[in-house]
Formats: C-alpha cells, structure tokens, sequence
C-alpha cells in the first residue's frame, strides 16, 4: 500500500464511518460475543506475503464492527463517555496523516504552542486562576500520577529520585473512599505504597470531612510518618460524589500539604457558570485534571493537568540528555511535565472542537444532559419495586430493586437486550446501577429509552 492507495481507503473509510455513525441506533450498544470468538477468526501467524487491501478492508467489516462495544453509541449510559465529536475526528486523522511525535518543541513547534494556547482557552473557559498554566496528558491516571511522585518528591527534598525510597521516612497520602482508583495505581507506581494511602471518613453528602482530615494528617505526624500530599475528587467515578474542596484545601494547607483536584469526569461542566461550587475554592489547589475526551467531545485520549507553579512538577520529571537538549533559546518541552516522553499531537482536537462548537454550543451540551439526567431519575422513581439510591450529581445518579440479585438480574437483562448499556457499583454495600448522560449526540428520546427499558424488563 502506497500513498496513492491511502487517498483511494481513505475516502473509503470516511464513507465507511458515515455510514456506521448513521446506523449505531440499530445496532446493540454492546456486542453479543463470547471472550475468544474474535481470535478464533484471526490466522495464528502473520502473512508471509502482502495481501490486497480490499480482502483486509472486508475482514474488518465482517469482524470489527459487530464484536465492537460502541461507545460513539448514543445510548451509551455507562461508565464516562469516550466522546468523539466529529470535528475531533477530523483533526485526529490530520495529526494521523502527519504522524508527528511531539516530545519536544523542536520536533514539534506548532503542537507545542497549540498546547499551550489550549491550555489557556481552557482555563479561562472554566473560570480557573489566570496564573495556572499546564499541559495535556493521555488520561487523568498519567496525570495524577505525575502530581503525586511530585509530591512525594517535594516531601523528601527531590531526594528520592536520586537514592530511592529505601531510606526515606515513610510516606502518608490522604484522599477519600469516593476517589477514583488511579489515585490507588499512583501510590503503587510511586513506590508510597497502598498502606499508606489513607482514606480519609466521609461526611453524610459521601464526601471528605474536613476535620477528619486534619485529625489523619495529625495522628501521622505524631507517629512519625510524612504526609506528602492531598488528593480530593469533584465528580467521584461511583456515585459523582464531590469533597469540600475549599474546605479540604485549607486543612492541607495548615500543614503546608500540595493539593491534586481530580476533575476527570465533573470538570468540563466547569465551562458552565451555574456548576462551578461543586468546586468552590479551587483556585487553591496545585494541581487539577480533568479528561475533556469524557463530555467536551475531545476524542479519546485528552486529558488536561493544569498546575498553579509548574516548577516542582518539572524538577521531578525533567531528565535531559544531551540528545534532548534544544539549543537557540528558551522554549517549552512538554515532555518535561509528564511520564513518557513520546507524545501526541493532542491539541489539534481541542483546537477543532473548541473552534466548531464554541463554548456556548458545548455548555447548551452540558446542561441538556443534567437536565435529562434528571428527568430520567424522576421516571424511575415512579416505577414499582425501583428506588433511586444516589440522586442526580450533575448527570449521574444510581438506582437499584429490592435486593442486589434482583438488581443484579435485571442490568444483565438490560444489558442483553441490547438497545442501552448501564454500569453497576457499590454503594453503601448495595449493589446499585450507574446512570451515566453524557453521550455527544445522544438527545432527549435515548436518554428517555432508558426509562422505556427498565420499565419493561423489571415488570
């Protein structure tokens, strides 16, 4: 295959995806396939010889799509949505066609300095300090994950990095049950250990008591320990559960404790006035991310880090070899500000679904989804042996039956029937089903078959 032929798929493909994004109603949100099915259809070795590009093409129509979960799906309830808006679709395959890797700002000026503009757009669009500044990651795990080895760092006096933890005091993080488990993989990765992560109590509204929190920090530095940072959640995975950040951040900073925000899921709907005291006080935090891939349409992966003083960060992820080095000035490495040093041109998406959309199309978005979000949870409600058990968190909320195996019995009825696709999780010890609006395209009748389902596979 050759350029020319590329131009001819290509065109292809579009037409290709035209069609799928056209059809996904009728299709079953999640395939009916078996673990293995695929593989069975795949040859066990590699071909010695080029086969033609339209047997390949065929394969994958007669493989792919059907054993595919769709999550471009707009009855896709589950999880967070991995939104792909078309615009960033277009500039995906643009950064595709140059195929840059933009590690550095000499190996790729124009994706360094978007990067950096992206930032700003964002910050100021979410009412964010005019000082932050920071930089894109692959998902909010890398990102959070760089703000905690820099806060382990930043305990230890940038010793670690050079003599390792084997002789440092013991590290002491704090977050809370309702935080998302990369923050777990974090202190794994970072070598804090998960003993040593403390999950600080929860208040009635299943967020982190400000007092509790102190009470924790205090009772490590009486037994000696070293509490190292502060990792509070706006929007929590489960139940869309938001910590007192204000709050928060002010015990952590009674003992001078960096704070990370993790926003992943929440923080796009920060674009929208009305909802910014979900996070009233964040303009004391160090760190914050949040994925705009998850509800601003930025196609997977796009996750934002903003940094009030990105220095310490810096100090401990820069490494520059002499083959790194940029000579003729001062410029901006973002490679310096996250784990890998290979990176995408990520920006490019934002830049087109920013531009295409506007800010004020993509808060009507937003509030369309709260507000139906809503009106769904009032729906069931209503219906026999159905309860709400969290109620709507911007637009999540939870609802069960009378018992988990009822509960339980009836997602998997649901999620057979195929026409929507619903999470569980725990809460309070109840198994409970997640309802999640969030989908780019979806409108008011998919949200609304939600009810339609449930009412017709719990009777």
């Amino acid at each position: 295959m050759n350029h020319d032929d590329l131009n001819h798929w290509s065109k292809r493909a579009a037409d290709w995806a035209t069609a799928y994004h056209a059809g996904l109603r009728d299709r079953p949100v999640r395939p009916d396939v078996t673990p293995g099915a695929v593989a069975a259809q795949l040859p066990a070795a590699a071909p010695e010889h080029a086969e033609p590009m339209e047997t390949i093409f065929a394969d994958f129509e007669a493989i792919v799509p059907g054993a595919t979960t769709h999550w471009q799906h707009p009855r896709f309830f589950a999880y967070f949505p991995a939104n792909a808006s078309p615009a960033s679709m277009l500039a995906e395959q643009l950064a595709n066609a140059m195929a840059g890797q933009g590690m550095l700002w000499q190996t790729a000026p124009a994706a360094t300095e978007i990067e950096g503009v992206m930032v700003v757009w964002l910050r100021d669009a979410m009412g964010l300090p005019s000082a932050m500044t920071g930089t894109i990651h692959d998902s909010a795990t890398t990102a959070t994950l760089s703000a905690v080895l820099t806060m382990r760092e930043t305990a230890l006096a940038f010793r670690s990095n050079v003599t390792g933890l084997s002789v440092q005091p013991r590290l002491r993080l704090y977050a809370s049950e309702q935080t998302h488990s990369s923050v777990d993989k974090a202190v794994r990765i970072a070598g804090i250990g998960q003993d040593n992560l403390v999950k600080v109590a929860l208040d009635s509204r299943f967020a982190m008591d400000p007092a509790a929190l102190d009470a924790a920090i205090r009772a490590d530095l009486d037994a000696g320990h070293l509490p190292c940072g502060v990792v509070l959640c706006v929007g929590g995975t489960s139940i869309g559960a938001s910590d007192p950040i204000a709050a928060c951040i002010a015990v952590a900073k009674s003992h001078e404790l960096p704070v990370h925000v993790d926003a992943a899921w929440a923080g796009s709907a920060m674009i929208c006035p009305e909802f910014r005291p979900l996070w009233q006080g964040i303009e004391g935090a160090d760190s914050i991310v949040f994925n705009p891939h998850k509800w601003l349409g930025a196609q997977f992966d796009c996750a934002v880090q903003f940094l009030a003083d990105p220095t310490a960060q810096l100090r401990t992820l820069t490494i520059k070899p002499d083959y790194l080095l940029t000579t003729g000035g001062p410029v901006t490495d973002y490679s310096d500000w996250t784990v890998p040093l290979g990176r995408r041109f990520r920006a490019l998406k934002l830049w087109f679904t920013l531009r295409a959309y506007g800010l004020d199309g993509l808060r009507n978005r937003i509030r369309n989804h709260v507000e139906w979000a809503g009106e769904l949870a009032d729906v069931i409600a209503e219906l026999p042996g159905l309860e709400i058990t969290t109620p709507p968190a911007l637009s999540l909320f939870t609802f069960a039956a009378r018992d988990d195996a009822a509960t339980q019995s009836l997602l998997e009825r649901i999620n057979a029937d195929g026409r929507i696709y619903l999470t569980q999780t725990r809460h309070l010890g109840r198994y409970v089903i997640r309802v999640q609006v969030g989908q780019f395209d979806c409108t008011r009748d998919d949200v609304m078959m939600v009810a339609e389902v449930v009412r017709e596979l719990s009777a």
